[in-house]
């Protein structure tokens, strides 16, 4: 104690000013550094080392599938008060990268997507598409690295070559459908030379699933492959008008989804056709079975139950009898809802009003960020 206090009292006070000058300059780089990474990456490196790393040692909770887009927490409503806060969430891909993300690049001349972005759906597509059967095969090892290429150009000639070697690489396709086809028309066209061809790998890879963990490996491959297909051609269905048969398809897929592709949030894709064919009894029975407290929100699910309560009043509501009588119950729900939704993500009505330019969605959502809309 003599010995700190002893140091103390020689200190001049020329070394505080060092002192102060030295944490100003260090604040200063990391300032710096923190402002490239975000112009480079989309995100802040601080707040992604704390979320993924400093915070899970912190509170003894592991943190590695933050930001995954798939929660664990229906499994049990016990266990949710150990799940930290997720802000990092995926954007359920509403937009086709060459049909959609590249008219904003021709339009704009600015990139959509940053590298972050890109990463994200890499580590996605290699989730899905890929497993532990695929060793030594040439089609889903060149598919695997066109997915992390940053080039778009040498991602559709990886595929292409892919295609050369087994024209039954299904996953190929796909990204021939979301980065080569430039119009829904042509993704479409593409999508369903997929299907036929995992269709046909499914039934292949069910009839022996059972011979061994990488026959089972290589069926639930082929079962994500055929998913993510059907959701796709159900995306174009929707965008193309056909409306009943997006719906259709996506009621389908609603029960066909296995857990680890919850990630792509089909419900919400079948809540957004259902608004667009204004079938607002069907939403709301969407709405009863995903509209959970043990399920993760998103803006879709927060905004459109505030929705469907906000019409159940509207016709009948008089400000002026409102205030004189106060709310009731229907109208203060919806009241709550709305709040719940602007709290949930307030960029929402700025959006809606007018009030803030429209951002082309990359493929992440930060919760208090961004909500991904379609073109």
């Amino acid at each position: 104690m003599w010995d700190s206090t002893m140091f103390l009292s020689t200190l001049t006070p020329k070394f505080y000013v060092a002192l102060t000058g030295t944490s100003s300059l260090i604040s200063g780089l990391i300032l710096i550094f923190e402002w490239w990474y975000f112009r480079k990456y989309g995100t802040s490196f601080i707040e992604q080392v704390s979320l993924n790393h400093i915070s899970p040692w912190i509170s003894g909770v592991d943190n590695s599938d933050n930001g995954s887009g798939s929660s664990n927490s229906s499994s049990s409503n016990g266990s949710q008060s150990n799940v930290p806060e997720c802000k990092v969430w995926r954007n359920p891909l509403n937009l086709y990268r060459g049909a959609e993300y590249q008219r904003f690049y021709w339009a704009t001349n600015k990139e959509p997507l940053t590298y972050y972005d890109m990463n994200l759906s890499a580590q996605d597509h290699q989730t899905f598409f890929t497993c532990e059967a695929d060793a030594g095969r040439a089609e889903y090892e060149i598919m695997q690295t066109a997915w992390r290429e940053r080039n778009p150009i040498l991602r559709i000639k990886a595929a292409h070559s892919a295609l050369e070697s087994n024209p039954e690489c299904a996953s190929a396709y796909i990204l021939l459908a979301e980065e080569e086809a430039t119009t829904i028309v042509e993704a479409e066209k593409i999508l369903k030379q997929a299907l036929k061809i995992a269709e046909s790998n499914y039934k292949k890879s069910q009839s022996l699933q059972h011979q061994g963990s990488l026959m089972e490996a290589q069926h639930r491959r082929d079962t994500n492959v055929l998913i993510y297909i059907k959701r796709r051609l159900a995306m174009c269905a929707r965008k193309l008008g056909k409306m009943k048969d997006a719906v259709k398809m996506f009621r389908d897929l609603t029960k066909e989804v296995p857990p680890i592709m919850n990630v792509l949030n089909v419900h919400e894709n079948l809540i957004e056709a259902l608004l667009q064919m204004q079938a607002y009894a069907d939403v709301q029975a969407v709405l009863a079975k995903y509209d959970d407290i043990s399920l993760p929100k998103s803006a879709a699910i927060c905004y459109t139950a505030a929705l469907l309560k906000a019409r159940q009043v509207a016709d009948k509501f008089s400000p002026d009898v409102a205030t004189k009588r106060g709310l009731n119950s229907a109208e203060m729900a919806a009241v709550e809802a709305i709040h719940r939704a602007v709290e949930f993500n307030p960029h929402v009505p700025k959006y809606l009003l007018e009030m803030k330019t429209l951002i082309l969605p990359p493929e992440h959502i930060l919760k208090r960020g961004f909500r991904s809309y379609s073109l």
